[in-house]
């Protein structure tokens, strides 16, 4: 006779639903306001961070002027004359603000002014010096003309803190170094002025591909009348340059000339590699790191 074995059955007094699950129905029962008050709390911070996100004031400004400084590099200059708060925010060379176009999904950039803060007061203007990469507000801004509208964040920033390399007395010699569009606020801090002609020693080490690629060679008389030396440096200059060649922190390794540590003050503006390098080099010698001055 063929035995028949029944199926295994679950026990009718025994829940699926303990079986399948390691809380017992009390601590279900708790949990459940504790995950309606997490995602509260998600949607809570989500609105918050977007309610922050908001809070930067804009300002649309309408452009001045746009024209080439040098290669892939132009001039760009905003009129705030209107907008008084706007100007009066701008206080000191080194100083940036943020950018935008109106109806724009491209990000802000990041942008140093380039004229001095008494030009903002007296002309009513910003004047920057930007680098059009491709794909960036930036790019698209150097292709704008006369009365279109950009909006502008107040400024940002310390920018550079000349009290730190004060009284000129004190401090003689001062080395500036800038690369490619960094140049911007140098030119913000020589033509605000900061004593160079009371100075024994002011050097600009200024490096850029070629010659097509520095801007702002038409204002290097005027700044050497201010008593800042100039020296261009070119990373691939074309044969006939009879002046630096390669980066400036290998041509002021160079050329060095520190007499003294202790009253050297320093500014640097540009490739962090750069500053890096010059900084290793001027701490080595003995400048202090509360003398090397920085707009960010």
């Amino acid at each position: 006779m063929a035995v028949v074995i029944p199926s295994p059955t679950l026990s009718s007094h025994v829940p699926r639903r303990i079986l399948s699950s390691p809380h017992p129905p009390m601590i279900l029962s708790k949990l459940q306001p504790l995950r309606h008050f997490s995602r509260h709390l998600r949607r809570s911070f989500t609105v918050s961070a977007a309610v922050r996100q908001d809070t930067t004031l804009w300002t649309p400004t309408p452009l001045l002027k746009v024209s080439p400084s040098a290669e892939s590099i132009f001039n760009i200059t905003i009129d705030v004359s209107e907008s008084p708060e706007l100007a009066a925010s701008y206080t000191k060379p080194g100083q940036y603000l943020q950018l935008r176009l109106q109806d724009s999904e491209a990000k802000p950039s990041f942008l140093a002014i380039a004229s001095p803060p008494s030009v903002a007061v007296s002309g009513g203007v910003f004047e920057f010096l930007v680098k059009s990469v491709a794909g960036s507000t930036a790019e698209l801004v150097c292709g704008l003309h006369k009365g279109d509208i950009v909006e502008l964040t107040p400024t940002m920033g310390k920018g550079f803190d000349i009290d730190q390399i004060s009284p000129p007395e004190d401090y003689q010699t001062v080395i500036i170094f800038a690369t490619g569009s960094g140049i911007s606020p140098i030119r913000s801090l020589i033509e605000a002025g900061f004593n160079a002609d009371k100075r024994s020693d002011v050097r600009l080490y200024y490096g850029a591909r070629n010659l097509n690629w520095m801007a702002y060679q038409e204002r290097f008389k005027d700044w050497e009348s201010s008593g800042v030396g100039i020296v261009p440096v070119l990373s691939k200059p074309d044969d006939s340059w009879a002046g630096e060649r390669g980066y400036v922190q290998a041509a002021f390794a160079r050329d060095k000339r520190i007499s003294n540590p202790q009253s050297t003050g320093v500014v640097l503006c540009g490739q962090k590699q750069m500053a890096e390098e010059v900084t290793a080099v001027l701490v080595a010698d003995g400048v202090s790191t509360e003398k090397i001055l920085k707009n960010f």
